[in-house]
């Protein structure tokens, strides 16, 4: 498995998560609880959206596309600062030995399960969002 497809299922976690906490948080809407404790929720729901930004920075440089184009994705100016942004973590995922990519990857299958289950007549109609991506090399 390449670093790429790693980091693509670990966003894909991320994006799970993200749902699950905004689901979550959207449940409590009614609930009476302090401004700081409605901030807070919110600030969290950023932080995990900015998270998952990053990660799909991290796919798409471990899959060669360009610190230009990244750049313009993000809606930034300077290339190198972008890149000197994620140049470390870029490394890391690069030099990580199959056997960790393999074991970070695992449950990969239950990302495509949770996918079905909360799946809506608008999104698209794939059984394996994730799991196709353990096949590729």
């Amino acid at each position: 498995m390449t670093p790429e497809i790693l980091a693509r299922i670990v966003t894909a976690r991320g994006m799970r998560d993200l749902s699950d906490a905004a689901r979550n948080a959207l449940a409590k809407t009614s609930d009476t609880i302090s401004p700081a404790e409605r901030i807070e929720q919110a600030r969290e729901l950023r932080q995990m959206a900015n998270a998952i930004v990053d990660l799909v920075v991290l796919g798409e440089a471990l899959g060669g596309a360009s610190w230009e184009e990244i750049t313009q994705a993000l809606n930034r100016r300077d290339p190198g600062s972008v890149a000197g942004e994620y140049e470390d973590a870029v490394a890391e995922w690069q030099a990580m030995p199959e056997d960790e990519r393999q074991a970070a990857a695992e449950g990969a299958e239950y990302l495509d399960a949770w996918y079905a289950r909360h799946r809506e007549d608008i999104d698209p109609a794939v059984e394996r969002p994730v799991g196709d991506l353990r096949n590729r090399r």
